[in-house]
């Protein structure tokens, strides 16, 4: 019963965060905000590199099936509109994507059903639908070694597209004409891409991380001319709107991290105040992937701000950093140091309740 209720709070948390940041909610969101699909790998299932969504979870195929009746009787207590949105992958031929292994065309529909607002007007849920609906970007990428091409049967050290019958060169996929836009320039990103016919992303793999990253586009070259021209005019108005935008995301974090440091002392009365605040710095930092970021950080999560709580005992009041630096495995290292931590949670959970 425990395990159930813990997972309907994350389920929920995950859900309420999802609607309340893009004013619709389906499965995917919430699977994700919970962490059972690793982003990279909802890339792969994505760019159709993975058979489907199942194979890519976290967790089984039960679990996900128990999430998603939570998530159903969420939804069946909200007042939420659905609309089924189109999946389909990031290749030349567009092919639905699939989220089961048995390919059920009742769950599948299950999964391809988006929830939102009931307040929106019409026209609000039709550009949400067509958004949500919008066929991928091609992907292109930038092979870490030489391939043979499956069109024109040469060995190629360039960039490839992936597709049914393997590895495609630029030329046999009709994409040479395209020049690359690397990564970097937002401004001149989004006008070359509003200004090109065609486009893909480029992405190589990344073997620290495992998995595939963002490296620029390929667009057609006047669109990149385009781009240029149009951010040399207004350089000074943006670079303005860029501080003016500092301003407010430093605002907005520094809000979030009284939140994180109240939720964790009321969590942890015995915490000393000082340490609560560095916990919610440090694990709400922007970009840095940590529990402070994901969905069920933000909405303040219990299990989502203990795991924060235990990150930094962890690191700041056992042994763990010396044993991994001597070469301890990291399973064994936090064997080691379990009783540790489980001492430090108890004198702070303890603190301050009545004898």
């Amino acid at each position: 019963m425990q395990v159930a209720t813990r997972l309907e709070r994350r389920v929920v948390a995950a859900a309420e965060e999802a609607l309340t940041r893009q004013r619709q909610v389906g499965p995917v969101d919430v699977l994700a905000g919970m962490g059972w699909l690793p982003p990279g790998r909802v890339t792969d299932w994505r760019q159709g590199r993975a058979p489907h969504l199942e194979s890519i979870a976290a967790v089984s195929a039960d679990r996900l099936a128990d999430a998603l009746e939570i998530f159903r009787r969420w939804v069946d207590s909200r007042d939420l509109r659905p609309s089924e949105i189109d999946y389909v992958a990031a290749t030349r031929d567009r092919r639905p994507l699939r989220f089961t292994a048995a390919g059920e065309p009742e769950r599948e529909a299950a999964y391809r059903t988006h929830w939102m607002a009931a307040d929106l007007t019409d026209s609000q849920r039709d550009r949400l639908t067509t958004r949500q609906s919008k066929p991928p970007d091609l992907v292109v990428v930038q092979p870490a070694k030489a391939f043979t091409c499956a069109g024109c049967g040469l060995t190629d050290d360039g960039m490839l597209i992936m597709e049914d019958a393997g590895p495609v060169c630029l030329t046999c996929a009709d994409l040479d004409h395209l020049v690359f836009l690397p990564a970097g320039d937002a401004a001149l990103t989004r006008r070359a891409r509003q200004a090109t016919r065609l486009s893909a992303v480029v992405v190589r793999f990344s073997r620290s991380r495992r998995r595939h990253e963002r490296r620029g586009l390929l667009v057609e070259r006047a669109a990149v001319e385009q781009a240029e021209q149009q951010c040399l005019s207004d350089e000074e108005a943006r670079a303005r709107r860029r501080e003016r935008d500092r301003v407010r995301r430093e605002a907005a974090d520094e809000t979030f991290q009284q939140r994180l440091a109240e939720q964790i002392a009321d969590l942890f009365p015995g915490c000393p105040p000082d340490r609560a605040d560095e916990i919610s710095r440090h694990t709400s930092i922007r970009g840095s992937g940590r529990v402070g970021r994901s969905a069920a950080g933000r909405a303040l999560d219990p299990e989502a701000v203990t795991r924060a709580v235990v990150a930094s005992i962890r690191h700041e009041d056992t042994t763990y950093d010396d044993l991994l630096m001597s070469g301890v495995p990291r399973d064994e290292a936090r064997a080691r140091i379990r009783a540790d931590i489980d001492r430090v949670l108890t004198l702070w959970r303890a603190a301050g309740r009545p004898g």
